[in-house]
């Protein structure tokens, strides 16, 4: 198997030089990005420019990556930020990441003026104004960074450190209902363990349903946050519950559902969960939310993350786009800096039945204005899925019915050499904020969170394992799928060991655990 660290650089080797300087085509125009100068993919092609105006009076939001991650050049970006008419909402130091908020349409050039040589990229991160205002009280969390913020101790809900794994008795009431447990072995591994305590999984999501019977006990309400407050972390008591989506409560049952005598049971009921929300009241997940979310996760030393979801306003940022690029940087920055202090990220492959590995056209992007037909390339990336050390996952569906047998969902995204592994994610039966009860879902956004359950469970028996290593774990444990029938507009291309619709395989969650 290729290793993860280094399979998804060599398409991106070529642009390298072109994209950098890309990121530094100047501004003109009433806010509008110039065309960039040409960043070629390795195939030669160029990305449709997309325009991000930004009118004089009109708050937007954006993201400055500092030339070098440290807290003095950090600095140097915020004051350039405040020479330049604008707002700091929010600092991260520990990787040169700075969210700012202006209403001056020529902000992006100024504060490439201001700050010279200690900037190397900024980005507008949305195509509409600010929706959410800018937070009060700034300056409390300028310059900011991982050492300023309490550092809890690993919990339960009952302020207990967790217990040692003990093996599970009895079933839930809708257990034998969970074919998709049963497919991935997680009633097996339960035989030997339901999990650690000590591991905590950040859910990156809508929120979490904080009175659910299934999941009330496993929430770390200490090391929960809501990032949705313009990418600043919000700690008040409910910012992190569930308000238009029950999406984030669905994935938490299928991660961590309790084994309690009520309900349903996760791939691993015994680890706890922290509810990280970066979906705002919209439904969208801007990257300065999704930045907020992975530096979180770090500071708060969680050991495995699930995000079903792709950054909003782009399905495919693209890295010849300056503010594309910016974004796509910070969010990097993010994830690479998360993982560097012991997080694994697991991300949803996405639900377009398109070739991850073959990219040709969007037609959806920004979702958040008026999308444009564009052309893309293979440097435009999915992200966080499509990012370095992220875990791609895609979906299953159980075929023939009744069966434990697979193929492919049909929505699902694929692609060779981008599809780490996959898990059921059709008609999946789990935990929804209505009326505390249980229902279907499909999608990706369903796969993921039986792959992070798996990743739970293997940290619970191997407490030392860093990502990469949990990473290699789980593509040579997963269980090897051939392509088999072929999903229709979809050909499945590889061998039984490794193909675009299954990556590795199915994960295997009794592996993880012996």
């Amino acid at each position: 198997m290729t290793p993860w660290t280094t399979r998804r650089r060599a398409a991106l080797a070529t642009a390298t030089a072109g994209l950098v300087a890309a990121a530094l085509v100047s501004m003109t125009g009433a806010g509008a990005t110039a065309t960039p100068a040409a960043a070629t993919a390795a195939d030669g092609s160029v990305s449709t420019p997309v325009d991000i105006r930004t009118p004089d009076g009109v708050v937007s939001s954006y993201l400055l990556n500092a030339r070098i991650a440290n807290p003095g050049q950090t600095r140097l970006v915020e004051r350039a930020v405040e020479k330049a008419g604008g707002v700091v909402v929010q600092s991260w130091p520990q990787i040169g990441v700075v969210v700012a908020h202006a209403d001056v349409s020529t902000f992006r050039s100024d504060v490439r003026a201001a700050a010279g040589n200690a900037l190397e990229s900024i980005g507008a991160t949305r195509t509409v104004p600010v929706s959410e205002g800018t937070p009060a009280d700034l300056g409390a969390t300028w310059g900011r960074g991982a050492s300023d913020y309490k550092k809890d101790a690993k919990k339960d809900a009952n302020g207990d450190v967790g217990s040692e794994p003990t093996a599970a008795t009895v079933a839930d009431p809708r257990e034998g209902e969970q074919w998709d447990m049963q497919m991935i072995k997680a009633d097996q591994a339960h035989a030997i363990t339901d999990g650690n305590r000590n591991v905590l999984v950040g859910v990156l999501d809508s929120g979490i349903d904080p009175d659910h019977p299934d999941l009330a006990a496993n929430i770390d309400v200490a090391d929960s946050v809501n990032c949705t407050d313009a990418g600043r972390p919000d700690r008040s008591a409910t910012g992190w519950y569930p308000t238009t989506s029950d999406h984030g409560t669905h994935v938490a049952g299928t991660i961590a559902a309790a084994r309690n005598g009520v309900g349903i049971t996760g791939v691993a009921p015994n680890v706890r969960l922290a509810s990280v929300k970066v979906v705002n009241d919209g439904g969208f997940i801007y990257p300065e939310y999704a930045v907020c979310g992975f530096v979180w996760a770090g500071t708060h030393h969680m050991d495995v993350t699930n995000n079903s979801y792709y950054v909003d306003p782009f399905q495919f940022y693209c890295s010849d786009q300056p503010d594309q690029y910016a974004a796509k940087e910070a969010v990097r920055r993010a994830v690479e800096w998360s993982t560097g202090q012991g997080v694994v990220h697991a991300a949803a492959a996405g639900n377009s039945s398109y070739d991850l590995a073959n990219k040709t056209t969007d037609t959806t992007s920004p979702d958040d204005g008026t999308p444009v037909n564009r052309t893309i390339n293979n440097d435009c990336q999915d992200i966080p899925t499509e990012l370095d050390g992220v875990v791609t996952v895609a979906s299953t569906q159980r075929f023939p019915a009744g069966t434990m047998d697979s193929r492919l969902s049909g929505f699902s995204n694929r692609g060779l050499g981008i599809i780490d592994v996959a898990a059921p994610g059709s008609s999946i039966l789990s935990t929804i904020v209505a009326n505390n009860g249980y229902g279907l879902k499909s999608g990706t956004s369903m796969a993921t969170p039986h792959v992070v359950g798996v990743l739970a469970l293997m940290k619970s028996a191997h407490p030392d394992w860093s990502p990469a290593k949990m990473i290699e774990q789980l593509r040579a444990q997963a269980d090897d799928k051939p392509c088999g029938t072929t999903t229709a507009g979809a050909p499945c291309v590889g061998t039984a060991e490794n193909n675009s619709y299954f990556g590795e395989g199915v994960v295997d969650a009794l592996d993880a655990v012996r």
